[in-house]
């Protein structure tokens, strides 16, 4: 399986550091985002990855290189043009996931002990066309799903807005942890076009195919998104422990 490493974005919640460098060279505890990234997918058995690059592109492809490419096949998918949002994104990047089998994407700004190859395993089982890790967990945009784990709908807690139209069936209201498992047949039920967030193609998609949720409520999920996300979690001791792992 091929994995993509979503690394384009501005990084705006994270300025002044971004602006003189792109969020995934970012370092936290001593690691870059992305190095971290690179080494989770690497321990789980990832041997191919993308990564999108769009802000300070040059400067991940020469820190790619200088660092061997992490003794694996590394590719860029380039954005330099347009920056793509997520789905956009995955779009641009369809030509490198051609062939019959799902592949994975994760934000480049995230730290994780999930067992991507328990994630696998349940996707090839159950077969659905995406499968979303999804933690009991603090948010204010939860994803809605119904007992089977299929996706009925979302809401935003801070607004109080909600959508879905099965979202009456939803039975429980969990964080996504920014990972996807994905079949390559997405690519044919795509109509949207240029940039666009791959979770309001999600959400279109909801109640005509099967897209559900992975549990992963034990294990540990930081995120490094803001400032202050990053003090607070490199002090703890997940952090300890899973960036000592690799």
């Amino acid at each position: 399986m091929k994995a993509m490493i979503l690394a384009a974005g501005l990084g705006i919640r994270l300025q002044p550091l971004t602006n003189e460098k792109p969020k995934a060279l970012i370092e936290v505890g001593g690691y870059t985002m992305l190095e971290l990234a690179i080494k989770y997918l690497k321990k789980n058995g990832f041997k191919e990855i993308v990564i999108n690059v769009h802000h300070f592109a040059d400067q991940i492809v020469e820190y790619i290189n200088k660092n061997n490419r992490f003794g694996i096949d590394i590719s860029f998918s380039d954005e330099r043009n347009q920056l793509l949002d997520t789905g956009g994104a995955i779009v641009h990047a369809s030509s490198y996931f051609d062939g019959p089998d799902p592949f994975l994407v994760m934000g480049v700004d995230i730290l994780t002990d999930l067992d991507l190859n328990s994630m696998i395993q349940n996707h090839l089982k159950k077969k659905p066309l995406v499968s979303l890790a999804v933690k009991n967990r603090q948010t204010s945009r939860p994803l809605l799903f119904d007992e089977n784990m299929q996706l009925v709908g979302w809401r935003n807690i801070t607004t109080g807005q909600s959508g879905g139209n099965n979202i009456h069936n939803a039975a429980h209201a969990l964080g996504f942890s920014v990972i996807h498992i994905i079949q390559p047949e997405i690519f044919g039920l795509i109509e949207e076009k240029g940039a666009f967030p791959i979770f309001s193609l999600y959400l279109r998609l909801m109640d005509t195919q099967k897209i559900i949720g992975f549990r992963h409520d034990e294990g540990s999920w930081l995120e490094f998104g803001r400032m202050d996300r990053i003090a607070k979690h490199v002090k703890s001791k997940e952090f300890q422990l899973i960036s000592s792992s690799f």
